[in-house]
Order: structure tokens, then sequence, then C-alpha cells
């Protein structure tokens, strides 16, 4: 027969799982998103990635910033909602509208719950550190990621940045989705608590968070970099003061010359950290388009005390 489903999502992550529940065996008879945003050098609005999918699917849309209002309460009641499912949609779901559908609201969280509850769960993994992390979909209650965990799956990290990493956790988290409804139809769904232990919170990450002055050891530094990458960003400063950023770097095992001091070859471009150097491989200087670190070096030519991360 099906499950009646509302989806709420914005960004390009949560489609994967829109995908699957218009493609299953399952209705979805309408999708939450937040409203167009100003993108782009001319600011123009533009809708989600969300609402533009929904649009083309033919699928009844409804654009909030906030589940909050009355008339929202009352068009869900309307609806007459089986389920609602939450992948990145950039809002809570207050308590009235939870208990609206039968089976409440389940969400699809890109950590391995209880750690990195919050908003930036994949970005906080990268820039700790995290070997491994996981997608969980866990039953929505008024606590922020707090509620208990259906399925659970495991990803290992191996040097992705943020947004490559999401992106592979979006599709394996669809198809949990999928199979979370699939359980609660059929009545076999289990839900486990979370640990009251190893709680952490991810604050969404700003432009400062992505500021390298690369005093640390170069792997923390990669982590932050990756973590930024591809928003908000990871950037530095030359000598002059003026703003670089930095898009993709490389581990190596060369002993620093100092920390922030440029070492230019014709075909590399390194810096020095605490401990060893990182190859610098995409840069942006200010102005201008991501370029290779190499090239950016033949036309600044940096003297031998040239040094990034100081001036602010």
């Amino acid at each position: 027969m099906g499950v009646r489903i509302v989806f709420a999502g914005t960004p390009e992550v949560a489609l994967p799982t829109l995908e699957n529940l218009i493609a299953s065996s399952h209705e979805v008879i309408a999708v939450i998103t937040r409203p167009p945003s100003r993108v782009g050098r001319g600011r123009g609005l533009h809708p989600s990635p969300v609402a533009e999918y929904a649009a083309r699917a033919g699928i009844s849309l409804i654009e909030t910033s906030h589940m909050k209002a009355p008339e929202f309460a009352h068009h869900m009641r309307e609806l007459h909602p089986d389920l609602g499912v939450v992948v990145a949609y950039g809002g809570l779901v207050p308590s009235e509208v939870l208990q609206i559908p039968r089976f409440g609201w389940i969400n699809l969280h890109f950590s391995d719950l209880p750690r990195w509850r919050g908003a930036a769960p994949v970005q906080w993994a990268i820039r700790s550190g995290d070997t491994m992390t996981a997608s969980c979909v866990f039953q929505l209650e008024t606590g922020l990621d707090t509620g208990p965990v259906f399925s659970r799956q495991y990803m290992p990290i191996r040097g992705e940045n943020t947004g490559e990493l999401l992106e592979k956790m979006s599709f394996t988290g669809a198809q949990q989705v999928c199979d979370v409804v699939d359980s609660l139809e059929a009545g076999t769904a289990i839900a486990t608590p979370q640990s009251s232990e190893g709680i952490t919170k991810a604050r969404m990450l700003t432009h400062e968070d992505g500021y390298v002055d690369f005093a640390d050891t170069a792997a923390r530094i990669d982590q932050c970099i990756r973590s930024v990458t591809p928003n908000p960003g990871a950037w530095t400063v030359l000598p002059d003061g003026r703003r670089m950023k930095i898009a993709a770097v490389t581990l190596t095992d060369i002993p620093s010359p100092g920390v922030g001091i440029v070492r230019a070859t014709k075909n590399t471009l390194e810096v020095g950290c605490t401990d060893t150097c990182l190859r610098i491989d995409t840069v942006a200087p200010a102005g201008k388009g991501w370029m290779d670190g190499a090239a950016w070096a033949r036309g600044a030519r940096p003297e031998a005390d040239f040094r990034l991360g100081e001036a602010r």
C-alpha cells in the first residue's frame, strides 16, 4: 500500500533520498524546503536544489524558513501524512508538527550519533581527525539530534573534504532511509536509544574557521582545510595583507623551513608548518580564479623569506 510521506530538505545532499523515495513503493505527497536564497555575484534569488527537483517531479511544494506558524500545522493535518522524513532541511520541527504523522518524523543525520549532534557533523568529524563516521536514521524528537536510532551505516574517512564525503554519505544514506520506511510500514522497525556518553556538538563553521596561519602540524592544517572545503572555504593572507583561498593540499615528509615560509620550485608550492611542509595544490589569489599552486608561485616569485598567514 505504501507510506504517505512529507519530505523536508534543502541542499543537494538531500536529493538522493528524495529521488529514492519517489522511486519507491511509497508516496511523497509534499516537499518542504527553505525559501529561495540569494546566491552568485548578482545576488539573485534562486530556489533550493530540493525545490527545483520537486517542481520537475510535479510534487506539491511548501517553501518556508520554519514550521512554527499555526497555519503550517493545519496544512500538515490536511495532508494526512503517515511519516515525515528530514534530510538537511535547515530548521527544527516543532513538537506539534512532530505528532501529526502516525509514524512521526525520521531524520538522516551524517554522523555517528551521539557524536557530532548539530548543523555541521561531517565538517567537525574531518576537522577533528576522525577516521570513521556514520550516517544515522533516527526518530526526531524535540531535542537536537537526540532521538533513538533505527539505522547506522559506517563510513571511513580517507582524506576526503566535506563536499566529497557528504556526497558519498548522501547516497548510502538514501538507501538507509528507504529501508527504515519499509520497516516502519512492516512493523519491524526497532530504534535504539543513543548513548549518554560521547556526546559532542557540531556548530556551523564560519568564514573565520577557514583561516590558515600554518602555526600547527601539517596534519591538523590539512584537516582544517578539508573541513571547510568547499564551504565556507579555506584562506590565508599574503605578506601584503591580501587574502588567498586554498582548495587542496597534500601532506609531505619534507622538514619545515619555518611556520608559513614558502618554498617554491617550478612544479611545486610548499609551505612550512610546525613539523613538515604542506604542498599547496590549488589556490585562488584575491580577485582571481582557481589555479595550480605552483603556477601562482611562478608568477608571484616569492623571496626566500616570503611567509603566508601572519598579517590579518
